[in-house]
């Protein structure tokens, strides 16, 4: 299996649901600005969003991937119980916590966004909302689940253009049905609902023509199922660590002025374009590999597979941070300043998108350096290092929301994933897993300089803050078009004047 090929059908799809969802956001700013209903939704949304990202995408995944290779590599005969064990023991367990969530939604609420209960109104919407949107966590751990399986069997498109189907449900909704709810924001609550059952819906097929679909088996006594269940708990906090700050921070912004939450979220998610194209779409193809090469006790295919990703990441998360940075209001602008999304909000989320692009790099070396413990089924250490950055990150807020109001929040989650992925490459180093191959110097220097060229480039070519602000969307949608791609023909011409080649970044994973 061609890696590099791999990973750009991988980030080409995702990128797909990535535009998808600048879309929805167009259209919910648009339609619902940032104000008291919009950030109602967004906390009602990020609870079951987060543990998706803490149990389905974090704990789970990085608990099942490893051992399902395993079987796969090593006792094939067991793959298939073990993938309906776990099915079946998912699937009880996912009705269960769904049925709590949503009769324990007024204390969530209360929990997660304790500012909100001295607006009644408010906080009952939130709460309403959340009733309907926490069934989207059983939904999409099972779709977690299903992408888990057509990994290890190396179907990576499938799970990557799922996601998507969620973005076409909220524009759909928001489009088409807000005028038949009361308020209209709640159709969003729906539409969270109504995409989780899609995905599902859609990965059921593959996972039949694969001969994997899983059947009806209870049986929490098989060792793989149990060894899942063991590495389960911790792994949430070796990779989720950022999304437990995320919630923590939900709960620092309810305090601040009305907005800060819908500013902190549209910042977050222009972030998470570049997080989720280079870091999740190069996290998903290096476990299966690297699950591979240690049930083979590979550990030079190991430590080199490591090193390309850490390469990878370098070669295209670092421009992706500066280009936030210096192009944050452009981009701002030019996705959300419409409607009844102001040009103070654009201000104030510009600030956060600043903040939050300083700890980018970080946040994507989080998602290739973890995987490196987790295929070796090393769980303890992350979960002592995402500890420590927990706590880290939480004294940083304290410090930072000052001074800095919602800015600080986001400078504080950048800064604290830097910290996570830094005590991650440590360990990995100290532990003789991961061993640098040569040339890193060169390397760095080269891709410093690439950079450099393509932030003066685009510092100039962005021009007037005050041109971005009062611009209609006709001119601004094709300038933002335009300026993101001169920036990227710039580092391109900049890295091939230095030498750099494609060839050069091939790479073959495990078969």
């Amino acid at each position: 299996m061609n890696l590099l090929r791999a990973l750009l059908t991988v980030s080409g799809l995702t990128l797909v649901s990535r535009i998808l969802g600048y879309v929805r956001d167009f259209v919910i700013a648009r339609a619902f600005g940032a104000e008291l209903v919009t950030d109602a939704f967004f906390v009602a949304f990020r609870i079951p969003n987060l543990l998706r990202r803490l149990f389905a995408e974090g704990a789970f995944s990085q608990a099942f991937v490893p051992v399902l290779a395993h079987y796969k590599n090593r006792e094939p005969e067991e793959t298939r119980p073990l993938v309906d064990g776990v099915a079946t023991l998912l699937f009880i367990v996912l009705v269960v916590a769904a049925a709590l969530g949503m009769a324990a939604a007024p204390l969530i609420v209360y929990v997660s966004a304790p500012g909100f209960a001295a607006d009644p109104a408010k906080f009952e919407l939130t709460v309403r909302m959340l009733r309907i949107t926490f069934p989207y966590i059983a939904f999409i751990s099972l779709v977690a689940f299903a992408a888990g399986v057509l990994n290890t069997w190396n179907r990576f498109s499938v799970p990557a253009i799922t996601p998507t189907l969620l973005n076409v449900s909220f524009i759909t909704a928001a489009l088409v049905f807000a005028d038949r709810f009361d308020p209209p924001v709640v159709v969003l609550a729906w539409a969270v609902f109504a995409g989780g059952f899609l995905q599902l819906a859609f990965q059921v097929p593959f996972l039949f023509r694969l001969g994997v679909l899983p059947r009806w088996r209870l049986d929490p006594s098989h060792p793989g199922v149990r060894r899942i269940l063991r590495l389960m708990a911790p792994a949430a906090f070796g990779v989720s660590i950022s999304q437990v700050s995320l919630l923590i921070n939900t709960i620092f912004a309810s305090f601040l002025v009305t907005g800060s939450v819908s500013w902190l979220y549209y910042a977050d998610r222009l972030m998470e374009f570049p997080a989720g194209v280079l870091g999740a779409a190069l996290g998903t193809i290096l476990l299966p590999s690297l699950s591979k090469f240690h049930a083979d006790s590979n550990r030079a295919e190991y430590a080199a597979l490591l090193d390309w990703g850490l390469r990878m990441t370098v070669l295209l998360a670092v421009p992706a941070a500066v280009a936030l940075a210096v192009l944050a209001l452009p981009l701002v602008c030019a996705l959300f300043l419409y409607g009844r999304f102001t040009a103070q909000a654009a201000l104030m989320t510009r600030e956060a998108l600043v903040a939050y692009s300083i700890g980018l790099v970080g946040m994507i070396l989080v998602k290739i350096l973890a995987p490196g413990f987790y295929a070796r089924q090393n769980i303890r250490t992350p979960v002592k290092i995402g500890i420590v950055t927990l706590l880290v990150t939480q004294a940083m807020n304290l410090a930072f929301i000052g001074p800095l109001r919602h800015a600080g929040l986001a400078l504080a989650i950048g800064l604290g994933a830097c910290l996570n992925a830094g005590l991650l490459y440590f360990n990995l180093r100290k532990g003789d897993v991961y061993l640098p191959q040569p040339g890193w110097a060169a390397f760095l220097l080269k891709v410093g300089a690439a950079v450099a060229v393509m932030a003066a480039v685009l510092h100039f070519a962005a021009g007037d803050a005050a041109w971005w602000l009062a611009a209609p969307w006709q001119r601004k949608l094709p300038a933002i078009a335009g300026v993101v791609a001169l920036g990227a023909a710039t580092y391109a011409a900049s890295l091939l004047a230095l030498g750099f080649r494609p060839r050069h970044f091939a790479r073959r994973g495990a078969s």
